[in-house]
C-alpha cells in the first residue's frame, strides 16, 4: 500500500493505474499529432502558378502587373473547420489595424488575377486575401474547358461552405496579418460577385461590398438554396454591383429586378451599368477587358469602401 500525503491508504491497483497513465502521457508527448476526426484531405494544397489553364492563352498587352515593393504579399495557409485552406495574402509592410478585404475568385480560382488584385488592394491601405474557395471540391487551375470547371468543380461547391471559410479567412487575417476585424469589406469577380452578395446577409461584421458582374438569380439546388434577388432585405452591409451592358450571361432584366427590389427595402446599395461592357470587363487579362469601365468601377470601390468604414 502507499500513503497519500494526507496519511490514507491507496490501494496498489490505482498506484498501478496511475504509473501507467503517467507512462502512456509521456509517450503520447513524443508521437507527432494527428488531425482531429473532422479533418479532411483537400484536393488543392497549394495555389496555382500563373494562370489558369482555361484562360490561356492571355492577352499580354492588357495584363496588368502590380509589383510588391512596400508590400507583405505570398501565398499563404488558412486554418477552416475542417482542414487548411491555400490563399494569397498581401498588405503594407508597414503599419498595422489595416481594413480587411476578403477577394472572392471568379470560376478560375486563385490564380494570377486574383492575385494581383490583392496587392493593388494592398497599396490602397488594406489587408487582402484571397482563400481557395474550392479545394475541397477541385483544381480548376489545371482544367483546360470551362464546362467542366462548372460541371465538376463549381457546380459543388456549397454556399455555406463558402460562407463559413471567408469567416475564418476574416479571423485569420485578424490575428496574423494585422487586420482589423472590425472594418472587413469584400469583392468578387464573376462567381465571387454572386457570393459578395451572399456574404452581404451573412456577416453582421461586414462594412461593405463589391460585386463585379456576379448573377443575381437562376437555379436553385440544396448547394446554393438563395439567389442575391431572394435576399433584398436582408443585407447587411451596403453593396455596389458594377455590370456590363453587354453581358450576355446577365440581362439587363435581371438587374434591374435587383435594383427595385433593393428600392422597395430602402437599401443603400447600388448598381452601376456599364453599357458598352461585357461579362469580366475588370479581367485584365482576357479579351473581355474594358480599360475605361474597369478603372472607373475601381475607384467607385474604393470610395465606396472608404465610405461604410472599411
Amino acid at each position: 500500500m502507499l500513503n497519500w500525503p494526507n496519511g490514507i491508504a491507496l490501494p496498489v491497483r490505482t498506484r498501478r493505474y496511475n504509473i501507467a497513465m503517467s507512462i502512456s502521457s509521456d509517450l503520447k508527448s513524443l508521437l507527432p499529432e494527428t488531425e482531429p476526426e473532422n479533418r479532411r484531405e483537400f484536393v488543392v494544397k497549394k495555389l496555382a502558378v500563373g494562370f489558369a489553364l482555361a484562360v490561356q492563352p492571355i492577352c499580354a498587352q492588357t495584363a496588368i502587373v502590380t509589383d510588391a515593393t512596400g508590400l507583405v504579399a505570398g501565398e499563404v495557409k488558412i486554418p477552416v473547420k475542417d482542414g487548411v485552406i491555400p490563399g494569397y495574402r498581401a498588405h503594407p509592410a508597414k503599419g498595422r489595424g489595416f481594413p480587411i478585404v476578403l477577394v472572392v475568385q471568379e470560376i478560375f480560382g486563385v490564380h494570377e488575377h486574383i492575385k494581383d488584385i490583392c496587392r493593388r488592394l494592398a497599396h490602397s491601405g488594406y489587408c487582402a486575401v484571397a482563400p481557395e474557395l474550392f479545394a475541397r471540391q477541385g483544381d480548376v487551375s489545371k482544367m483546360t474547358d470551362v464546362q467542366e470547371i462548372l460541371t465538376n468543380v463549381v457546380s459543388k461547391v456549397p454556399d455555406a461552405q463558402v460562407m463559413s471559410d471567408l469567416d475564418s479567412t476574416a479571423n485569420w487575417a485578424a490575428k496574423t496579418s494585422h487586420g482589423d476585424i472590425a472594418r472587413i469589406a469584400i469583392v468578387g469577380f464573376c462567381w465571387g460577385g454572386r457570393i459578395v452578395w451572399l456574404y452581404a446577409s451573412h456577416n453582421p461584421k461586414l462594412r461593405a461590398g463589391a460585386a463585379w458582374y456576379g448573377r443575381l438569380e437562376g437555379d436553385k439546388n440544396e448547394l446554393t438554396p438563395k439567389n442575391p434577388l431572394d435576399l433584398a432585405g436582408a443585407f447587411r452591409a451596403p453593396v455596389i454591383g458594377f455590370y456590363g451592358g453587354k453581358d450576355t450571361g446577365i440581362p439587363l432584366e435581371s438587374i434591374e429586378k435587383m435594383r427595385a427590389s433593393l428600392k422597395v427595402v430602402g437599401d443603400p446599395s447600388q448598381i452601376n451599368v456599364y453599357p458598352e461592357a461585357q461579362h469580366g470587363f475588370n479581367a485584365d487579362y482576357r479579351p473581355s477587358y474594358d480599360k475605361e469601365a474597369a478603372q472607373d468601377a475601381w475607384k467607385k470601390m474604393i470610395a465606396w469602401f472608404k465610405k461604410y468604414g472599411a
